[in-house]
């Protein structure tokens, strides 16, 4: 089989996996999904003038030559009714932050510019109109657009639309993944393992990966290597998921379990993909779901999820932009590879360096099977075909962890 170009691959899986279809969820679940419809405010925010301290609200006419004493006809608190309360010449209201303010008044002195006895206020600053004062609908008014369609939802998306009292919003739901381990070697747990034996690594990081990635994961456990089995736990997953992801069976040379099963229930297509690690992918649909059959090897699992699965998960969510940034950084030491006619990805460190670019250098270990080694990189440098990087020269790198936004 020849090897497919990644770029080509990552296309015809991305023509597959369309966004879901929109609803409404609760504001409080909404963080992190994308809108699919403008949202818009019906309401001021805020809804009346308030005062931005605590003080004294004032006309600003009586506090032209200061300093002038105001006789303070009530006091005003956060919450409180004013529509009893009225400033007239020569008057002032105690007033405290987020408080309405007062007929009569037009500004607000701070409190550290005045000095109170009783029934009076000594007023020692000029006042102007406005001060201190936030106008209703200072930061929003009726028909304006609180985030528009295609918004990842931060918190503060979130606040906003709490104050304006939306329960719920419109978006594109996170995908449900569910995730599935096969082959009879792996064993789920402490038990003590058999002759030739492996601990299921795969399912517990791929689902890591798919919550990280913000979708939900479900996991659809560990099947043996029986069709009938796998069958089921496919069907059964697909049932409920939106999405499927399994990991282990799709390698030239493997029993063919997963390979009969997914050929039987679905479309699937069955790549060499000229890239090291993760050389080998399926993709397909199955009852109308995406289904990536990824390879069993831990690392390989693992680069072809954010390579493949991520991306595609990432378009059915809604997001616009479905791929990592690609940085350029400079190698701090040489990566050294052999020409094999695929793009390698070695795992390596980056972290920050001169002139904004990144420094990296690979990890020790680089094998697909050297889970441990990979869990100290946090990014993947993208090293063409040929003999590799040499130390100062620069090479582009996929930011998997703390320093990119996507």
């Amino acid at each position: 089989m020849s090897l497919a170009p990644l770029e080509e691959v990552q296309a015809a899986v991305l023509r597959e996996c369309i966004p879901l279809t929109p609803r409404a969820v609760d504001l409080q679940d909404a963080l992190g999904c994308v809108t699919s419809m403008p949202v818009e405010a019906e309401e001021r925010v805020p809804p009346f003038d308030n005062t931005a301290m605590d003080g004294f609200a004032v006309r600003a006419a009586d506090t032209v030559d200061p300093p002038v004493e105001l006789t303070v006809v009530a006091t005003l608190a956060a919450g409180a009714d004013p529509s009893n309360v009225h400033v007239g010449t020569g008057e002032a209201v105690r007033i405290m932050t987020g408080a309405p303010m007062p007929s009569g008044a037009d500004a607000v002195v701070m409190v550290e510019r005045t000095h109170a006895a009783g029934d009076v206020v000594v007023i020692e600053h000029h006042a102007a109109v406005g001060d201190h004062v936030r106008g209703a609908g200072d930061d929003l008014k009726p028909g304006d657009v609180v985030v528009d369609a295609g918004t990842v939802l931060t918190p503060a998306h979130v606040g906003v639309l709490a104050s304006l009292g939306y329960r719920r919003v419109p978006v594109f739901p996170r995908p449900r993944v569910g995730v599935l381990s096969t082959g009879d070697e792996l064993v789920d747990g402490p038990q003590p393992l058999r002759p030739g034996q492996i601990r299921d690594s795969n399912r517990a990081a791929l689902l890591a990966l798919v919550r990280q990635s913000g979708f939900t994961p479900v996991d659809l456990g560990l099947a043996p290597d029986d069709e009938t089995a796998i069958a089921n736990a496919v069907e059964s997953g697909l049932d409920t998921c939106d999405a499927l992801v399994t990991s282990g069976g799709v390698s030239v040379g493997d029993f063919d379990y997963v390979k009969a099963v997914l050929d039987k229930l679905g479309s699937m297509r069955w790549w060499q993909v000229a890239i090291k690690p993760a050389k080998p992918l399926a993709f397909g649909t199955v009852k109308g779901k995406p289904v990536f059959g990824l390879p069993g090897n831990p690392v390989s699992s693992m680069v072809s999820f954010e390579l493949f699965a991520r991306p595609a998960l990432r378009q059915m969510a809604g997001h616009r932009r479905v791929f990592r940034r690609v940085a350029r950084a400079i190698a701090a030491e040489p990566i050294r590879r052999l020409p094999d006619g695929k793009l390698h990805l070695v795992r390596v460190v980056a972290s920050p360096g001169e002139e904004g670019h990144w420094r990296v250098r690979a990890v020790e270990g680089q094998g697909s099977h050297q889970l441990a080694a990979a869990a100290g990189a946090n990014a993947l440098a993208l090293v063409p075909d040929g003999e590799g990087v040499v130390a100062g020269e620069s090479v582009d790198v996929l930011v998997l962890s703390g320093d990119d936004p996507s």
